[in-house]
């Protein structure tokens, strides 16, 4: 028992020390592992700065090259999709022109057909012929060719400087009272007599021929529209007034100077009302032909006064502009008229604002003959038509002689 104890409390120190060697052994080669591994991965990436930029540009080159490949995608089945919807409608327009040839085969073979189906269905394709032949024109301007002819004295062209082109083309026309003379005295003289009277004034008639030139120098393609203005807006053409007419249908054409030409002027002249039509025209004009002879003298507000001033001429100028829709050239054409002389210097601004031209032509422009007799300044001055209010309306205005061309004066509303 005493040796056995003994021999426990005696410890072998060879067998101490080999475990201390085998730890401390184990110890430093984890912590060698761990020290190469640490700067291994140190030395590479601090060793490779281009290779891993490189690497990071041709993965952003792959993503842009995976993203434009989707648009490419997208687009060629977009354009695959429309080349099918092409191919569809023309497989349709082919098979309504075989359809619509062998109906009329079959009309024209058939003995119960009727000479009046025939002929429809061949003026519907001398329509559509009509409408083709139009379209390809509209593609370049025909300023050379005109529908009507107006020949002037002694065949004489007329070098105007106006813009006569255009696809839609509106010719405004000045129809009031003050068209019948360039006197304010005479034209409320004239106002008194007879219609037939009216018609050939001298000045009305120098306006019928302005409308019939410019009516000659339409571009064959066009379209246009021929309007009269008083304290109205008139077509020329009854019924017409929400269409634009052909200038290759000379007939038509022929039919509104026609009817420009029976018209009795009269009224007052109201620019504020033409311009707002003009805008709510639909499609809108791009060349407006303006003939008149001066400021306007009403609006729709109207006014309790039996006379304007030129001030008050000028203000509803300036309200009819607010009307007036913008980027249209504008061409004026203005006639003489004694006492009112502001209006050629705000005309031509107009014309200048709008990229339109103006002119105050002579009295032998446009030339050519009258389509009416005219009326002679010495005939029937003895009238009766004359009423007391017109006779007092006289009386307000200065005599043509006394009427100042640098103040103007006061016009009457209805004129």
């Amino acid at each position: 028992m005493a040796r056995s104890k003994a021999n426990k409390r005696n410890l072998n120190p060879m067998s101490l020390a080999f475990l201390d060697v085998m730890f401390c052994g184990f110890g430093a080669v984890i912590l060698i592992f761990l020290i190469l591994d640490h700067a291994s991965t140190i030395s590479r990436t601090e060793s490779n700065p281009d290779i891993t930029a490189e690497i990071n540009l041709l993965q952003e080159e792959v993503k842009d090259g995976q993203l434009g490949l989707v648009q490419l995608r997208n687009i060629f089945s977009d354009v695959s999709f429309e080349v099918v919807t092409a191919e569809g409608l023309a497989r349709q327009i082919q098979d309504q022109i075989d359809s619509f040839l062998q109906e009329l085969a079959a009309l024209e073979n058939s003995s119960v057909a009727t000479v009046e189906s025939i002929e429809r269905l061949r003026a519907d394709v001398r329509a559509l012929e009509e409408d083709l032949l139009r379209l390809q024109a509209s593609a370049f301007e025909q300023e050379g060719n005109s529908v009507r002819q107006f020949i002037g004295d002694g065949n004489r062209q007329y070098l105007s400087g106006l813009f006569l082109g255009g696809q839609r083309i509106l010719i405004l026309v000045d129809c009031s009272a003050s068209m019948l003379d360039d006197t304010l005295l005479n034209i409320i003289r004239t106002r008194n007599r007879a219609d037939e009277f009216k018609q050939r004034a001298p000045k009305w008639q120098r306006v019928v021929r302005t409308v019939d030139w410019i009516s000659a120098q339409l571009p064959i393609a066009s379209r246009y529209q021929v309007f009269t203005f008083n304290e109205e807006v008139v077509a020329s053409i009854p019924g017409t007034e929400d269409e634009w007419l052909e200038v290759a249908d000379r007939e038509q054409l022929d039919t509104a100077i026609a009817n420009i030409l029976g018209m009795v002027p009269g009224g007052g002249t109201n620019l504020e009302k033409t311009f707002r039509f003009v805008a709510n025209m639909s499609p809108m004009p791009d060349n407006i032909f303006l003939i008149t002879d001066g400021l306007p003298t009403r609006n729709d507000r109207g006014s309790s006064n039996s006379l304007v001033t030129p001030a008050q001429r000028l203000d509803l100028y300036e309200d009819a502009l607010e009307e007036l829709p913008r980027g249209i050239p504008v061409n004026i054409i203005l006639m003489p008229l004694e006492g009112d002389p502001s209006a050629a210097a705000v005309f031509w601004e107009l014309a200048q604002l709008t990229q339109g031209s103006f002119i105050s032509p002579s009295k032998d422009w446009p030339g050519g003959t009258s389509l009416l007799p005219t009326a002679s300044s010495e005939e029937g001055t003895e009238d009766e038509a004359a009423g007391s209010s017109d006779q007092q309306s006289v009386a307000r205005v200065i005599s043509s002689e006394q009427i100042s061309q640098d103040l103007g004066v006061s016009f009457p509303v209805n004129i």
